[in-house]
């Protein structure tokens, strides 16, 4: 299957979930099984050359690209999450939103020193969530080899915020 077709699987909600903002629904994408297979399998196909140990995605919608792009790529998940949800002893980063603040946290052992990590997110917009995911795991020693993303909102320009790291995403609005 090609771009053009993934992207057609794409729906559009307006004014979702405040008026004014299009909500890109990744929904239908996910129910087709030859659409959902696709989409992993380019998103894997730019950073099958990197050796990557893990791949570490945020929850949830996350965790969905995250993990089977992790098992397409051989190699770990770990898993970044709200705060409070994770058992064992963990590290936290706060970062900005446009109104206020948030927290993801990490198990203090999840990223070996020197581990090529690659973050995954079903969408990136303003890049402050995919921020905070990259100082998590160059905090524990991370190498965090590039992004992958499966919706780009160009219009918040988040690729500024990642200069110097290789982001790919599969579809751009």
């Amino acid at each position: 299957m090609e771009i053009v077709e993934l992207a057609k699987f794409i729906r559009n909600i307006p004014d979702f979930p405040i008026k004014g903002i299009l909500f890109r629904d990744i929904t239908p994408l996910l129910k087709n099984r030859d659409a959902f297979r696709s989409a992993i399998s380019m998103l894997a196909d730019n950073f099958r050359d990197l050796g990557v140990d893990v791949v570490s995605a945020v929850e949830a919608r996350g965790f969905i690209i995250g993990a089977p792009l992790a098992l397409e790529l051989s190699a770990g998940f770990v898993p970044i999450r709200k705060p409070g949800k994770l058992p064992y002893e963990s590290i936290r980063e706060e970062y900005a939103l446009e109104y206020g603040t948030n927290v993801l946290e990490i198990h203090k052992d999840a990223i070996k020193p020197g581990e090529k990590v690659l973050i995954a997110d079903d969408l990136i917009a303003t890049g402050g969530t995919a921020m905070a995911c990259k100082n998590l795991i160059e905090r524990l020693g991370g190498k965090v080899v590039g992004f992958a993303f499966l919706v780009e909102l160009t219009e918040f320009k988040a690729r500024e915020q990642l200069k110097g790291y290789d982001v790919y995403s599969l579809l751009k609005f």
